[in-house]
């Protein structure tokens, strides 16, 4: 595999652990781990890496259980300067590197004036993570601000989509409930988001401050956790909408242990690793949790946490 692999401009490592790159600090080893420098490190990379070498995208490793067995092929990694990267851009439009955060976004926004996207300073994580699963909060979702995103398939061509509803000749990126309908090998490089109107800086800062202290009072942000762990059974604005933390309360699972791994007794749709817990204690409370719920609740819960690589 030494060989098939391309020279880079960034970084490549062998055996690299990927435990300190998720928030749950837990993973075996990437058998390589690439950090492009640019876009055109990534390009040349994935154009003359052999096809057959599996690739694996991570961003801040919030949302993910990397498996105990690590990952097979090369993992890469979209973070530091350059993908994280915000810019406002006129006409209420803001550009952003897949490793941007939610939370840097949305206070790039703020300070350029442009309201709208406050709710994603809810969301843990980067921006490439959030695109994956349409990520959202307080009732708005990305779906309601994207105009358009563009990346690399695996095999290093360049693409482009449009927001739902949008105008212009590329394909619509499809969205749906914490789902997108985004090719799997497809690798975020940059989004644009459009705001809803214009306000004083201060004011809109003051609200995600508010929306911050709100988070930090109901869930363990404190924790070696993740973003929610399974998604609502039903979308928003269902009536009688069911929400994940209740059905799982509702089945007696608030504080549920496996090995090292708790369900948060602050908030049932976290699990947090208590200090020892391994990706597979993790897991393994999940699936409980998901059993529980379907015995006593009648609910099949979807796990919204990717479970990425090999069991030990």
């Amino acid at each position: 595999m030494i060989a098939s692999l391309p020279p880079v401009r960034g970084k490549l490592m062998q055996d690299a652990s990927l435990a300190p790159y998720t928030w749950f600090r837990v993973g075996g080893p990437a058998d390589w781990l690439f950090l492009p420098a640019d876009e055109e490190d990534l390009s040349s990379f994935l154009k003359s890496l052999d096809p057959a070498i599996p690739v694996t995208v991570l961003g801040v490793g919030s949302n993910v259980i990397v498996r105990d067995g690590g990952i097979e092929g090369v993992v890469i990694r979209l973070m530091g300067k350059y993908w994280g990267a915000i810019e406002s851009e006129g006409d209420l439009t803001v550009s952003a590197r897949p490793g941007a955060l939610d939370l840097a976004v949305a206070k790039t926004a703020a300070r350029a004036g442009i309201k709208g996207l406050e709710f994603l300073s809810g969301i843990p994580g980067s921006l490439g993570g959030a695109t994956r699963t349409n990520a959202g909060c307080y009732g708005r979702e990305l779906r309601d601000v994207l105009v358009s995103l563009e990346g690399y398939r695996r095999d290093g061509t360049h693409v482009s989509y449009r927001g739902p509803g949008r105008e212009g000749t590329a394909p619509e990126a499809g969205f749906s409930y914490r789902h997108t309908d985004l090719p799997d090998d497809l690798i975020v490089t940059k989004l644009i988001l459009q705001g809803t109107g214009t306000d004083a800086p201060d004011k809109i800062l003051e609200e995600i401050e508010a929306l911050q202290t709100r988070r930090a009072e109901t869930q363990p942000i404190k924790e070696k956790t993740s973003g929610s762990t399974f998604a609502n059974p039903d979308p928003p604005g269902t009536p009688d909408q069911r929400s994940a933390w209740k059905l799982i309360d509702a089945a007696g699972c608030r504080g549920l242990k496996v090995g090292g791994a708790q369900v948060s007794p602050k908030h049932c749709n976290f699990l947090i690793n208590t200090g020892d817990a391994t990706a597979a204690d993790l897991e393994a409370l999940g699936e409980l949790v998901r059993a529980r719920v379907l015995d006593t609740q009648g609910v099949q819960l979807r796990w919204e946490v990717r479970r990425i690589g090999r069991t030990a």
